[in-house]
């Protein structure tokens, strides 16, 4: 991504999170599995911007951001 620099990859459930300073509002994850971008989630309003997300990445999300990473 140009312009924008990762806050750093966060391992969580087999899933990697990535959010990057400089991206465009509304502030939210990206999120992977095998290497591929499976979906965005905007963390402001806790829906899913692009793609599609299970229980299990939802408590991912919830867990990393009750350990105040996310």
């Amino acid at each position: 991504m140009c312009g924008t620099i990762s806050l750093g990859k966060l391992k969580k459930s087999g899933y990697i999170f990535i959010t990057w300073i400089g991206d465009h509002d509304p502030y939210h994850v990206h999120i992977f599995k095998d290497g591929k971008e499976i979906a965005k989630y905007n963390l402001e309003d806790n829906v899913v911007i692009k793609g599609k997300i299970n229980n299990k990445i939802l408590k991912a999300i919830a867990e990393l951001r009750k350990e105040k990473r996310l």
